[in-house]
């Protein structure tokens, strides 16, 4: 059976469908058989960092809702063997989904995949719980703000719960520079306050903005600094969680 890992954020904008998408991607990479699933009703965004938009036809509510097949609804993406989409539906006008029917298709692609990764909404709200209803594991997004890290402070409370336990958080836009001025929280102070395994740090880089909007994810540029660091990442989240102490040894 496969594992089911959401990929959340307490707020838009740090970085939560950048991290799915990769994520996919190194696992694919890895041999793994992957399904990235957009949960994003109305914002989907995970077509676009795949480079996969135009090819959108069937999305999850079309599945859920029998207007599809599951098989027809997935796209593949043709740079890796077993790398695919479920697309969320860009309206919300679409008939909602619900926790069992959510559940239920996990465990049918469970049969099929070793991962399934889904790119959860933002913010601690009812459509975050009922994205990781089928979850086996979750990462949170954050970045070094106070702000987001309040906001993740109220993620870890909702996953805590639902009974989420392996949960861990990747730390993105890392500017190391500006941490040594004392005036944004570094990794350190962050590990510190949420008290939450940390599977990763990521440097502010210009190079992941430009491969989002271009649909190459950075990780498919795999002798780059930031590909094997995602790359590490990834180990660290599907390995056990649990076993992760707050300051684990992560590079950036």
């Amino acid at each position: 059976m496969g594992e089911v890992i959401a990929v959340t954020s307490g707020k838009d904008g740090v970085g939560k469908t950048v991290i799915a998408s990769n994520l996919g991607v190194v696992l694919a990479q890895r041999k793994h058989s992957v399904v990235l699933m957009d949960l994003n009703v109305g914002s989907r965004n995970l077509d676009i960092s795949l480079g996969l938009e135009n090819r959108v036809v069937y999305d999850l509510v079309d599945v859920v809702t029998g207007v599809c097949r599951i098989k027809q609804a997935m796209i593949r993406d043709r740079r890796f063997r077993d790398l695919y989409l479920i697309s969320a539906p860009q309206s919300r006008n679409k008939a909602p989904i619900t926790e069992e029917q959510l559940v239920a298709l996990c465990q049918e692609l469970k049969k099929i995949f070793d991962f399934i990764i889904i790119d959860a909404p933002a913010g601690a709200g009812s459509a975050l719980k009922q994205a990781v209803s089928p979850a086996d594991s979750v990462v949170v997004v954050t970045v070094p703000e106070y702000s987001a890290i309040r906001d993740t402070e109220s993620i870890n409370a909702l996953l805590e719960g639902v009974g989420i336990t392996r949960r861990s958080v990747v730390i993105n836009k890392i500017m190391p520079e500006l941490h040594q001025t004392g005036l944004v929280p570094g990794p350190e102070e962050i590990a510190e306050i949420l008290r939450t395994p940390v599977s990763g740090l990521i440097p502010y880089d210009q190079n992941i903005h430009i491969s989002t909007n271009v649909g190459i994810p950075i990780a498919t540029a795999q002798e780059s600094y930031i590909a094997k660091n995602l790359r590490g990442i990834g180990e660290r989240i599907i390995s056990k969680i649990d076993d992760l102490a707050p300051d684990a040894n992560v590079q950036y």
